[in-house]
């Protein structure tokens, strides 16, 4: 995502740093879309009432480093309850149908894990009970108010930081000391030891076991994003299990499919009709690299850089929805919205994969944004673009203190435009 600060809010989600090549902007911003499809229950050009559909019409709610919520630590139960409240009642005003809520954002819980501890972004202790079940109330709430609700975890990111002594005595990062592997100035698990693929699943799927929720939600973290100069040290985990690949790179991208395909199996089993859906950095390769690859020139490319292989799980429908973070205005020179949304429809065409968009609410009227991002009507702008495509089943945004706010109306721009009448969320 964008610069250091933008992506420190958003460490859970959506990663703008070092999005595109050097000099070029990485955030979204554009000029004037074409004309909208006419097709029913879709959007036609901003002033035509959107009939009532069934469409994605989403918010990521981040609670990593308090970025959303909780505002703050220490919040009694009753205010952090209130807040959360809050937040659903702006999604519900919005005509928003399904809030992508952050409940594991470093190895952690919102809600009572046998495996991890409770989050430190609740109380400002990890590992302190903060007195109710926030996963559990926010399925009951959302539900009430006709919204889903899908719970979002970071497979992979321990800490914000390197040492572990700062975790909590019995943490399985302390427990399990050569599972951690500290980069570019965090903690990670490493994806290539089998036991922790395991454990990781395990945390995850006791979440979905006992409540119900809607559907789980990946981000755009798998391997860290690259950090100059640095290397992730997984050397003992190659040489033990790396034997039967042809490389390190190919090695890693199975460790992530692996991934991808347990959790959703384990999903299937263990709570038929729930979603899996991930929301990754939206470059899987550009096309000077790989002619299958989109014409943008970022400098993140997430089959090589963080080893997902996000068009294989597409194509294989390995996963139920795809959400790629488009966070470029249209016309961007590295990054062309239009050229991207383009290029993941498709590779969604036919496959049996959903695909939403993910939005940059967060950039529009932001200090330091490109001068399109100035313009409430570029959100609207790129609604009335996507509906070209048929495969594109409607948008997220990032993210809910936005979505609360509305600074310049960006927000409010895209309701009147395009969501005049309500629509039933997928699935």
């Amino acid at each position: 995502m964008a610069p250091v600060s933008r992506r420190a809010f958003a460490l859970a989600a959506l990663s703008l740093a070092a999005s595109v090549t050097p000099g070029a902007s990485a955030a979204p911003g554009g000029s004037a879309a074409p004309g909208a499809s006419a097709t029913p229950g879709r959007a036609g050009p901003p002033g035509r009432p959107r009939r009532a559909a069934t469409e994605m019409r989403g918010m990521w709610l981040a609670t990593v480093s308090n970025r959303d919520w909780p505002s703050r630590t220490g919040l009694s139960a009753a205010d952090q309850h209130k807040e959360l409240t809050a937040f659903l009642d702006k999604a519900v005003h919005h005509r928003l149908n399904t809030v992508m809520l952050q409940v594991r954002p470093t190895a952690d819980a919102f809600w009572p894990s046998p495996h991890e501890p409770w989050s430190e972004y609740l109380t400002g202790t990890q590992g302190k009970d903060p007195g109710w079940d926030p996963l559990g109330t926010a399925v009951e709430e959302a539900h009430a108010r006709g919204l889903r609700l899908h719970a979002w975890f970071n497979p992979y990111r321990i800490a914000n930081h390197t040492d572990p002594g700062r975790l909590v005595a019995s943490h399985p990062a302390r427990k399990n000391p050569d599972w951690a592997v500290p980069y570019g100035g965090k903690l990670y698990y490493n994806p290539g030891i089998p036991a922790v693929r395991t454990f990781v699943e395990q945390a995850i799927l006791d979440a979905v076991a006992k409540y119900p929720v809607d559907a789980v939600h990946f981000d755009d973290y798998f391997y860290p994003y690259p950090v100059a100069g640095q290397t992730f040290d997984d050397d003992a985990a190659y040489d033990a299990h790396g034997g039967d690949f042809s490389s390190r790179a190919a090695w890693r991208r199975d460790n992530i499919d692996k991934l991808v395909t347990e959790i959703a199996d384990g999903v299937r089993k263990l709570r038929p009709g729930t979603r899996f859906g991930i929301s990754p950095f939206a470059v899987w390769r550009n096309a000077t690299t790989d002619s299958r690859g989109s014409d943008t020139k970022a400098g993140v490319e997430t089959y090589d850089d963080l080893y997902a292989d996000t068009r294989t799980w597409v194509q294989k429908n390995w996963i139920d929805y795809i959400v790629p973070q488009v966070y470029w205005q249209i016309g961007n020179s590295a990054a062309d919205y239009a050229k991207v949304v383009d290029w993941w429809a498709g590779v969604a065409k036919g496959s049996g994969t959903a695909l939403y968009i993910g939005e940059a609410l967060y950039q529009a009227g932001a200090a330091g944004a490109p001068s399109a991002w100035q313009d409430p009507a570029e959100l609207s702008r790129h609604l009335t673009l996507a509906d070209q495509y048929p495969q594109v089943g409607g948008h997220v945004y990032f993210a809910a203190k936005e979505v609360a706010t509305d600074p310049i109306g960006a927000l409010s721009r895209v309701v009147a435009d395009h969501y005049q009448q309500p629509a039933t969320p997928p699935g």
